[in-house]
């Protein structure tokens, strides 16, 4: 898996990201690209906002026992996959806007760097080592960008 918190692979991420534009068509899955944005931009959003209310009791456990080894770990995601309700994005999105957003969410990632995540406290999994806070970032966004041929 390559590492989010170095420069190199970031830059990679935006250079894939600039590739897009508003009429890339997807390879499968229901989302227009500015959809696709937007709901990466959920998995930062969930880190440095408070948009979101954390889950507590029985479904945190819950979330904690049967997604965190899917979203952490190291195998792939597979194509047309259901998501978590808060990631579901079904409106139009400016495209640019999310675009400009998640590059941000990027460069502020890999600017904060691996030790600012060590075991630092997840939305919903509790706290995660650098490397499941690694997997978490690059398997989602390298599965979407995937999922738009770039």
């Amino acid at each position: 898996m390559k590492n989010v918190f170095n420069l190199q692979v970031s830059e990679e991420l935006i250079s894939r990201v600039n590739s897009l534009t508003p009429k890339t068509q997807n390879l499968w899955g229901k989302m227009n690209v500015a959809q696709m944005l937007a709901h990466c931009n959920v998995t930062y959003d969930l880190v440095y906002t408070d948009k979101y209310p954390k889950p507590k009791g029985f479904k945190k456990f819950m979330i904690k026992l049967f997604a965190k080894r899917i979203v952490t770990g190291p195998k792939p995601y597979k194509k047309n996959m259901r998501t978590a309700p808060v990631f579901l994005v079904v409106d139009e999105r400016d495209f640019e806007k999310e675009k400009e957003l998640l590059i941000d969410h990027i460069k502020k990632t890999q600017k904060l760097g691996a030790a600012h995540f060590d075991n630092k406290e997840s939305h919903a999994f509790g706290p995660l080592s650098t490397q499941e806070w690694n997997v978490l970032f690059y398997k989602h966004l390298d599965h979407h960008l995937q999922q738009f041929g770039v």
